[in-house]
């Protein structure tokens, strides 16, 4: 099959990169432009490794054809940094509250994080968990995932507000 050329936004930069027609976003994001912080979990859409955000919204990337992704936003967890190297809030919450563990599972649960915070919304305890309930950790037990995002939201719910 003859490759496609995908134009698209990744983590704020314009890219054009060729791609198989029948290769999903995960495999192109991590084989053809090396962002490693997109994990090969499941491949059907139920642990949440591969989430990125598309546009804004939280997406399993092992289920999204890179063919949907001409002309979208991607964003990636290596894409939050700031340019100086500090961590972006959530990414600070969650060292903050002790979140990570082995690192597996945490880029698509900071993604789909970075979606709770950027809604502009706060968030009781139970609906933090029914957000994040597209992914699988064996490693946190999730009490410090959700501290984190409590603690990220306020964050910058503060920032806004100042």
């Amino acid at each position: 099959m003859d490759m496609k050329i995908l134009k698209c936004t990744v983590n704020g930069k314009p890219v054009q990169v060729g791609y198989d027609p029948r290769e999903s976003l995960l495999d192109t994001l991590r084989n053809r432009l090396g962002l490693t912080s997109v994990k090969r979990g499941c491949e059907v859409g139920e642990c949440g490794a591969c989430t990125v955000l598309i546009d804004g919204v939280a997406t399993d990337t092992c289920l999204y054809l890179t063919d949907w992704a001409q002309g979208k936003d991607i964003l990636t967890v290596e894409g939050l940094q700031a340019p100086d190297g500090t961590l972006n809030p959530v990414q600070q919450a969650f060292v903050d509250e002790f979140a990570v563990q082995c690192g597996f599972c945490i880029p698509g649960i900071i993604m789909s994080a970075m979606e709770m915070v950027n809604s502009g919304k706060t968030f009781t305890r139970d609906e933090i968990r029914k957000n994040l309930s597209g992914h699988l950790c064996r490693c946190t037990g999730y009490q410090n995932v959700i501290n984190g995002v409590e603690k990220a939201i306020e964050i910058v719910h503060e920032k806004v507000g100042e």
